[in-house]
């Protein structure tokens, strides 16, 4: 999606005569400095593991945020128990005994979306423990993520983007000729420090 919309050009210090193709390539930079499909609310998967005795995870595109009618940003979600190393569960355990019996290690089990604690802004879940007191030891979860309204500081970091680009000497051709692998040839100098400084709180971090 473009970041800036052409009645905003002017708000931003952009001539109104801006072509939109500078504005296109400008945001797929953001989307790619961001390391995310989109700022705006898009859907994601990852699959991660659970340090052992914890039953939390981390979610790496932040803020979790729920697409509507949905009222959670969890879309599905699916959890498997290891199979027990030797000496990880006492033998007399009944929870080790029941586990096994039942085949749970190694099956992939779904999980109520809804029993799922979610922290928004930190990208947070803290998972349901079954009955017999077991935890996951992997989880699968599809969720999505972004913001509802563009702020400000992406759009200015849009326009900033393009004001480089016009600045660039080797960027100033034709706009038929202009696309997106070029823009990204001059990735260095057109994602400046202060494009950066704007866009520190939207870069997706992977939580090891």
């Amino acid at each position: 999606m473009n970041y800036l919309d052409p009645s905003e050009y002017e708000a931003y210090g952009l001539e109104t005569t801006t072509p939109l193709a500078w504005v296109t390539c400008a945001s797929a930079m953001i989307d790619a400095h961001c390391r995310r499909t989109s700022l705006a609310i898009a859907q994601y998967q990852e699959r991660l593991r659970l340090a052992e005795d914890r039953n939390t995870v981390r979610l790496t595109y932040l803020p979790l945020a729920a697409a509507g009618p949905a009222t959670t940003p969890i879309v599905s979600a699916q959890g498997r128990y290891a199979t027990p190393r030797r000496g990880d569960w006492a033998m007399e355990d009944i929870r080790s005994q029941a586990a096994l019996v039942f085949g749970l290690p190694n099956t992939w089990t779904a999980i109520d979306p809804a029993a799922i604690d979610v922290y928004p802004e930190t990208g947070e879940l803290r998972l349901p423990v079954n009955v017999l007191g077991l935890a996951f030891s992997e989880i699968d979860v599809v969720y999505t993520a972004g913001l509802s309204t563009i702020p400000g500081a992406v759009k200015t970091a849009c326009a900033q983007i393009v004001r480089n680009a016009q600045a660039t000497p080797a960027l100033n051709v034709r706009t038929s000729q202009m696309d997106r692998l070029h823009m990204q040839y001059f990735a260095d100098t057109l994602v400046d420090q202060m494009v950066r400084n704007l866009l520190a709180p939207y870069v997706a971090q992977k939580v090891g």
